[in-house]
């Protein structure tokens, strides 16, 4: 099974390098690794952000190990060559639609929360955020309105089969775990809106065994830090589902423990850290490499059909928390090697 691993920028290849240890701990014969530029360091060296044999080699994996895009140089840049069009690319190309976004507390990370441990104790919920509509990929540019203002634009749409096929996601998803679904939308001003709350209650009628809600997003902003339990899964739109992610990670203790999934229809991933690039603190060290290990898992789970194997890495998450380990974002000192060395001693 080949792995495409794709570091990009800022941390993404000190938490890559880290992931890519505790995978070779496993000693699994069957993984093969292979790595190309993507984002802001594949700019810089080839004149895009997602050259042709990155692509290529995405294609051509098994599943993709995702580090972080994004890098100020590149900031002038026209849009389209940005570092975070690579990503956005590859979402449109490899038809990656879905997004699972676990979040959930580590119990020894409660102190870590901004939340008052007996409310972040609570937090055990999957987000199903859709990621090929909505505003990111809908029409947008500049113009000038007809009294000379500049006017950005930026279009929000879905179809009804586009809907639909998330909504599916977030049924099976309830399915396998509490069968409680809660659509979150903005269905009182937004006609996008009104649709997509339409479509999944129309698709409800093929899950009868799921519970069924729906909150506006501004409501479900407020509960996730008011009453998080109430939650089991999420589903939402791309914009939303963004939003409320970062949201639920901060929560959950840190967003350098949430791991994520982008998924095409066939089960094919694209597996990264919720985390951005963090340039301020790229090579010193200081990032937590958790939540592209757990990614990892993520991977090994739903795309490459091992299981038992992404059971031990989330084992030996938990046991290097509960044996003390903690990077600076945790409050802790441990570097990002030292992070990893302490999931490895776990592991083994």
């Amino acid at each position: 099974m080949l792995i495409a691993l794709l570091p990009g920028d800022g941390i993404g290849p000190e938490v890559i390098a880290e992931t890519r240890r505790v995978l070779e701990a496993l000693s699994l014969d069957s993984l093969h690794f292979e790595e190309a530029l993507v984002g802001g360091a594949a700019y810089k060296a080839t004149g895009h952000p997602l050259p042709p044999e990155t692509l290529d080699l995405a294609r051509r994996a098994d599943a993709i190990l995702f580090g972080a895009v994004g890098d100020p140089d590149c900031d002038a840049l026209e849009r389209h060559l940005r570092p975070e069009q690579a990503i956005l690319g590859l979402r449109k190309e490899l038809g990656l639609f879905a997004n699972l976004r676990p979040a959930k507390l580590f119990p020894e990370l409660a102190d870590a929360s901004a939340l008052r441990p007996e409310v972040a104790s609570q937090i055990d919920m999957v987000i199903v955020r859709e990621l090929n509509g909505d505003v990111y990929f809908g029409e947008k540019g500049m113009r000038t309105t007809a009294d000379g203002k500049r006017e950005g634009y930026d279009i929000m749409s879905y179809d009804e089969d586009e809907v639909r096929r998330i909504a599916r996601v977030g049924f099976e998803t309830a399915m396998a775990r509490g069968k409680k679904l809660c659509s979150v939308d903005k269905a009182n001003v937004l006609e996008t809106s009104q649709l997509w709350r339409d479509v999944v209650i129309e698709t409800a009628q093929e899950y009868p065994d799921v519970a069924l809600s729906h909150m506006y997003v501004d409501n479900a902003a407020m509960q996730l830090v008011r009453n998080p339990g109430q939650f089991d899964v999420i589903v939402t739109g791309n914009l939303f589902g963004d939003i409320l992610s970062d949201q639920a990670s901060m929560c959950a203790g840190s967003i350098g423990m949430l791991p994520s999934a982008s998924l095409d229809s066939a089960q094919k991933g694209l597996y990264e850290p919720i985390h951005g690039s963090a340039p301020d603190i790229a090579g010193q060290g200081k990032a937590n490499p958790l939540a592209t290990i757990l990614s990892a898992a993520m991977m090994l789970r739903y795309s490459l059909n091992h299981a038992t194997a992404a059971d031990r890495i989330e084992r030996a998450v938990a046991m290097a928390l509960a044996n003390g380990a903690r990077s600076p974002d945790l409050g802790g000192t441990l570097s990002t090697r030292e992070m990893g060395d302490a999931v490895l001693a776990a592991l083994t």
